[in-house]
């Protein structure tokens, strides 16, 4: 696998050095990062070169990076696995309009040559992030647009029906931005006087999900793990 991604980096360098820069990955994985003036470009370079051939656009998906390295915790003994729940207040408030909040990641696949690539671009403008559409490169690009647009408010310049897809069609805000509520502005309800669907504030109290804690003591003492009590062990 290791042999198979740098044979794909060697050719990603060599017709798009300057123009692509490459990310630190997970094992198994290769990714680069595009600036949004040579989106198009490049794409159309992954997608024509024989030696590259990514003819499919697997998946496009918007990124927020305002609560990026941030924890509603301070402990690191915390697991992601847990079922308490608590309120902790940030020691400061990450700015909404920082540079570089948004961006769009790109999934894509040869078939030719049975790999794959991430690409990521950056919004430059965070009030109004924009990236031109990619549906001249991959029709596919349609609907996945579509959602990143609903979902996180990413503009894709040239898109002939940039419209939400997912949402309501009243609904205000982008839900999946870090700064939306998760319970919402708004919650709908069958109202029996007036005989039609109303919109009202949202009743749900804003909470935050805490991780359970793992406390030290002698229940995870490495020594005692996996010993069965003598009442659990065969009397043969």
């Amino acid at each position: 696998m290791a042999d198979r991604l740098e044979t794909l980096a060697s050719q990603v360098d060599a017709h798009l050095s300057g123009k692509v820069k490459r990310l630190t990955s997970r094992p198994g994985e290769l990714g680069y990062e595009v600036e949004p003036a040579d989106l198009l470009t490049v794409c159309r370079a992954l997608r024509d070169t024989p030696e590259l051939k990514f003819e499919m656009l697997m998946d496009v998906a918007g990124v927020d990076y305002l609560h990026y390295g941030r924890d509603e915790w301070q402990t690191i003994t915390a697991t992601r696995s847990g079922f308490s729940r608590g309120k902790v207040a940030r020691t400061s408030a990450p700015d909404p309009d920082m540079a570089g909040r948004f961006a769009v990641v790109y999934q894509l696949l040869s078939i030719t040559h049975n790999w794959r690539l991430l690409l990521r671009v950056k919004c430059a403008d965070t009030r109004e992030p924009v990236v031109d559409s990619l549906i001249d490169v991959w029709a596919c690009a349609n609907w996945f647009e579509r959602e990143a647009f609903d979902l996180f408010g990413i503009l894709f310049r040239g898109h002939p029906d940039l419209r939400r897809i997912l949402t309501d069609y009243g609904f205000i805000g982008h839900a999946f931005r870090k700064d939306f509520p998760l319970s919402g502005h708004v919650e709908v309800q069958y109202d029996p006087e007036k005989k039609r669907v109303v919109y009202q504030p949202v009743s749900i109290v804003p909470r935050v999900l805490v991780p359970k804690v793992i406390r030290h003591d002698h229940r995870y003492e490495p020594s005692l793990r996996d010993i069965v009590p003598q009442e659990l062990r065969d009397p043969r």
